[in-house]
């Protein structure tokens, strides 16, 4: 009995792996952001798109900087991120095929309740990006070459503020552990609505400013080159980025709440 056993159990155990192996062709690995990973999106989306492919999406979320390094190393087969100028960057070298745009939110400014900066009253994000330098206010950065890190800093430079000292905290960390620092030490921080909104544990933090053009978030989605990395599951990834801009994908994208709010909105609207 023991042999018979052992021989079942080492034939299930073969049939297993077989079964792992056959099934890892039914998966590509999405390089994105964390802020997509964070508000739920992905888990609300991908079986809609499983459901109707039977291909699973393996999320990998970091900053938009990392999801390039990421995609460029041929790490990934299909790349989600919200940074432009990064994205369009990546298909003029040649490492994407073509990228389109997905959906977008914005970007708000969160931080004490009792606004030392008085930011409230600032008629344009560069007047509030102003008021939290010259008041030497805490603030939290990113610091982590992701999409808000890049942003944050375009806004920075906008508003001719160079951000420098001890008031300006850059972190190295994604956007949840970000705003939790923020909420621990009561600093201002720039996130995506998205997340803030999923945010669970604000202490005194609140949104001081948003609805300023300049805070307009895009997200993109990018075919990576099959001519730089032949090894990815191109045939795969193509199904994805196709349904993410179809009428199946855009209602998925537009019907994701989160507490009733809408978190992101589909370019097709």
């Amino acid at each position: 009995m023991k042999k018979t056993a052992i021989i079942t159990s080492a034939s299930l155990l073969s049939l297993a792996w077989g079964g792992l192996a056959l099934a890892d062709n039914d998966y590509i690995t999405l390089a994105s952001t964390t802020s997509t990973e964070n508000s739920g999106l992905f888990d609300a989306i991908i079986p809609t798109f499983t459901d109707k492919t039977d291909i699973d999406v393996r999320v990998v979320a970091v900053g938009t900087g990392q999801a390039f390094e990421t995609a460029r190393r041929g790490d990934a087969d299909s790349l989600l991120v919200h940074d432009t100028a990064g994205e369009e960057q990546f298909v003029a070298e040649g490492y994407a095929t073509e990228r389109l745009d997905v959906m977008y939110n914005d970007f708000v400014i969160v931080g004490p309740s009792d606004d030392p900066a008085d930011i409230q009253s600032s008629e344009t994000v560069s007047e509030a990006m102003q008021q939290i330098a010259e008041s030497e206010s805490a603030f939290a950065s990113r610091g982590d070459d992701s999409g808000t890190n890049r942003a944050e800093l375009r806004l920075w430079e906008d508003a001719g503020v160079n951000p420098q000292g001890e008031w300006y905290r850059e972190l190295g960390s994604g956007m949840g552990p970000t705003l939790n620092t923020a909420a621990g030490m009561n600093a201002y921080t720039l996130t995506d609505r998205a997340t803030w909104v999923s945010f669970e544990n604000p202490q005194d933090l609140t949104l001081l400013f948003e609805g300023d053009e300049a805070l307009f978030n895009q997200y993109g989605s990018l075919l990576i080159s099959e001519e730089r990395h032949p090894h990815l599951k191109h045939d795969l990834a193509a199904q994805w980025h196709e349904w993410l801009v179809s009428e199946e994908g855009q209602a998925a994208i537009a019907d994701y709440e989160v507490d009733g709010q809408q978190l992101f909105f589909p370019n097709a609207e």
